[in-house]
């Protein structure tokens, strides 16, 4: 089983700012060095949460945008897959968005995942123009535009939401069916397009595995309805870590629950990686919720733990 990392690019309240480019640049060399086998960034423009300190009023936090520091890491790095966790396809049109897929897989020397959702978090789409309605709908529309101009290399396509009348991808990059497509998904309805569409799927944000055996259930009958071969789609998990800084922080509550982040010594995170790769996931994704600036130090700890459990059987 593969293991990576997300890369946070968010406000963060112990830096008092977003991390630079120059950090998460770091960041990333480190975690290639430490063997880890991706990395990933989120895609939003902003986030707004009900602040407890200030009456519960909105509070804007900043976060980089996703594909800039993305093309900035393909060259940075030089053996890591670079992947998008995931990106919300309203935000760009389809057409261009594999079209820029392509350039970037060839930049980065064909180590690229798409990673593609519909996106969530409203106050990014409002703040920045963005329809925010039928999220599905104009998901499944760009899926019949990004599907075919990577796979293919052209498409003749007109929908309620998007078109790409006689589109083409030229030149077609490093790999000749384009990158990988990895798409986030949960409910009958994205289920049903991921194992239409997707060579890859991804479940967030768990502990131990016992919430990812009830979602898998969901996606294997999604393969059956579509007739996919379930074996045919790879399994990818978004394995929240956490750590204590040491300096008298706590773990909260919610993350405390087994099944919703791994913590402990590096043997037990090793143990609840084993648990994921014994059950066939093909790539865990591994989160910091506590920007513990310690955290990618320790987990590359449990990372070697988990390798040499590998190499045992």
């Amino acid at each position: 089983m593969k293991v990576g990392i997300i890369l946070g690019f968010a406000d963060d309240d112990k830096l008092g700012r977003a991390p630079s480019y120059q950090e998460i640049r770091a960041k990333a060399l480190q975690a290639e060095a430490a063997g880890f086998d991706s990395v990933w960034v989120a895609d939003h423009l902003l986030y707004r949460m009900p602040d407890e300190q200030n009456n519960n009023e909105l509070k804007t936090i900043g976060v980089w945008e996703c594909w800039t520091f993305l093309s900035a890491l393909a060259e940075a790095t030089s053996r890591v897959e670079l992947g998008m966790l995931v990106m919300a396809i309203p935000f760009r049109e389809p057409s261009l968005l594999a079209k820029m897929a392509v350039t970037l897989d060839e930049v980065a020397g064909g180590r690229v995942i798409l990673g593609l959702g519909a996106g969530w978090n409203q106050p990014g789409f409002d703040a920045f123009g963005i329809p925010f309605d039928h999220l599905a709908s104009r998901f499944e529309e760009g899926m019949q535009i990004i599907h075919p101009l990577l796979r293919e290399g052209k498409v003749d396509f007109e929908g309620q939401y998007y078109f790409a009348k006689n589109s083409e991808i030229l030149p077609r990059g490093p790999r000749p069916e384009g990158p990988p497509i990895l798409i986030a998904s949960f409910g009958p309805r994205m289920l049903k397009l991921t194992a239409q569409y997707a060579d890859q799927w991804n479940t967030a944000w768990l502990g131990r595995p016992t919430i990812y055996l009830e979602r898998v259930k969901e996606l294997e009958a999604a393969c059956v309805a579509v007739g996919r071969d379930f074996s045919t789609l790879k399994q990818t998990v978004g394995v929240a870590v956490v750590y204590a800084d040491g300096g008298g922080e706590e773990i909260p509550d919610a993350l405390r629950d087994p099944d919703k982040a791994l913590t402990g010594s590096p043997e037990e995170v090793a143990a609840g990686l084993k648990a994921y790769a014994d059950l066939g996931v093909d790539h865990a994704i591994c989160a910091n919720f506590l920007n513990n600036p310690a955290w990618l130090d320790k987990l590359s700890e449990a990372l070697q733990v988990y390798r040499q459990m590998e190499a045992e059987g």
